[in-house]
């Protein structure tokens, strides 16, 4: 069973204790001024070369000012004690807030763009390092290649597996001199998963719909998704988890029908909202016909805590727990 070797893979960890970010007051975009970086301090780091999805980047020097581009990044950075480092974020019309735990930190940075960062935006930010999700990149939306240009280094964020996203991490931890923090902070992720697949793993498997937005077919996670493998560790199965060319894709209401999930998995973001998501599936024809929606069998999640990011833990507990209410009561 996919669960079963899914708790082998996770089950050699140690688990160790919780991980305490710092703090850092910021300013305004551009200044960069929290962060004291003195000549000797930067004279002192080697320099080395890492692989980020096929892109070689060399670093020379920690990073002094970094846009993260993604509420998953933000707060990531923020779980691994490097709030003080970012002079602005992105997305945050993605975002229904940061975590308990970070909300004071997130409310202190600067705000870049509500919604996806523009080329103006970044080019005259300042920054030196950018951190961001993969679709934030690209001939519509900001140049890597102009970026280098202006001296930034850009890390894009573009995990499908669990692997994919601790080498992320264990890359954060070594640019910024962090090391033993990132890997806490993993070894801690893991834990938190593990406890949670040993209580599912003797389960069948729930079918799970993702619904992101409706209209002319649902547009839904696929197969490549990183949603995907969170959905499986929380005891799931994506019913469209054979889409494999892409990680989004738009599918019919017919063929939702004929797959019959157990369970919608609704994301959570601003438009459109919650509860118009809810209505439309209630009202619709086809979806309506659903023993799910019969029986008002949903899950609802922030969009921010499928991404790949700090939520690993966070978001396998959540999805657990609605697929299993009686394992968690």
């Amino acid at each position: 069973m996919r669960l079963r070797s899914i708790a082998l893979m996770l089950s050699s960890i140690v688990i160790v204790g919780t991980l305490v970010g710092c703090t850092g007051n910021k300013s305004e975009v551009n200044n960069g001024s929290n962060v004291n970086e003195t000549a000797d301090v930067q004279d002192k780091y080697t320099p080395f070369t890492i692989d980020n999805y096929g892109r070689e980047l060399t670093i020379t020097q920690r990073p002094t000012k970094v846009l993260t581009l993604g509420p998953n990044t933000t707060e990531l950075f923020i779980a691994l004690g490097l709030s003080q480092y970012i002079i602005g974020n992105s997305l945050d019309n993605h975002s229904r807030g940061a975590l308990p735990a970070y909300e004071e930190q997130y409310a202190e940075i600067p705000e870049l763009t509500y919604g996806p960062a523009t080329r103006e935006a970044v080019l005259t930010s300042g920054a030196d390092f950018v951190y961001g999700i993969d679709w934030e990149f690209g001939e519509e939306a900001v140049d890597i290649s102009e970026l280098e240009e202006y001296g930034m280094t850009t890390y894009v964020n573009s995990a499908t597996t669990l692997d994919q996203m601790y080498q992320e991490i264990r890359d954060i931890g070594k640019i910024f001199e962090i090391e033993d923090a990132a890997e806490a902070f993993i070894k801690d992720q893991e834990a938190r998963m593990l406890q949670v697949n040993e209580v599912v793993a003797d389960q069948e498997p729930v079918k799970v719909l993702v619904y992101d937005s409706g209209g002319n077919g649902v547009f839904t996670a696929t197969g490549t998704n990183f949603e995907t493998l969170l959905i499986e560790l929380a005891g799931g199965k994506n019913i469209f988890d054979d889409i494999t060319d892409k990680q989004w894709s738009t599918v019919s209401y017919e063929e939702i029908l004929a797959r019959q999930p157990d369970v919608i998995l609704i994301h959570d973001y601003d438009v459109p909202a919650l509860e118009q998501k809810l209505l439309e599936i209630h009202s619709d024809p086809v979806l309506s016909q659903l023993d799910a929606v019969k029986e008002k069998r949903f899950v609802t999640i922030s969009l921010e805590s499928v991404l790949p990011g700090d939520r690993m833990a966070y978001t396998v507990e959540t999805l657990a727990k609605g697929f299993y209410p009686e394992l968690f009561e």
